[in-house]
């Protein structure tokens, strides 16, 4: 079996990766240096809803949290190269679309290690006592590509 770097949607795969990252940046670059979160927060959009800036030098939600980032880097890095692969080979748009999801947040998080040593993460759910982790729009593509994967795997399939 050959390595193949490129497919027939990965131009798909590519822009939405690109797109994630760049949305992801940029909304990173706005909070921190235009809006100026750090001085502002907490800032409450909706009753459930708050802006805050929470530096994760964890994994995800910041689960093991380590000073490792040079390892965190290095995992982001592979994990991102065997998705990219597993994205040329698809021949499923949705598996695709969802590829390049988790790989441009997993580049936008890895993006933020290395320049700051830790994610910048800004939007806080909560509800009465009930908080949920704070997280980042790097976070929600990667969310939201697991969901399509497992959509696809498990409804789209079965449809053949």
């Amino acid at each position: 079996m050959r390595l193949t770097l490129w497919g027939p949607l990965a131009p798909l795969g590519l822009a939405l990766a690109a797109l994630v990252f760049g949305a992801d940046q940029t909304h990173k670059w706005w909070m921190l240096q235009v809006f100026d979160i750090k001085s502002r927060q907490p800032v409450a959009l909706t009753p459930f809803l708050d802006m805050i800036l929470v530096w994760n030098p964890g994994v995800s939600y910041g689960l093991l949290d380590t000073h490792a980032q040079g390892l965190l880097i290095g995992m982001s890095l592979a994990i991102s190269i065997v998705l990219w692969i597993w994205l040329c080979r698809s021949t499923r748009p949705m598996a695709a679309a969802a590829l390049g999801l988790v790989v441009g947040g997993a580049l936008g998080n890895a993006l933020d290690r290395w320049v700051y040593g830790a994610v910048a993460d800004f939007f806080h759910l909560h509800w009465g006592n009930l908080s949920w982790y704070v997280f980042n729009v790097a976070d929600m593509a990667i969310v939201a590509g697991v969901a399509l994967l497992l959509y696809e795997s498990m409804v789209e399939r079965k449809l053949e």
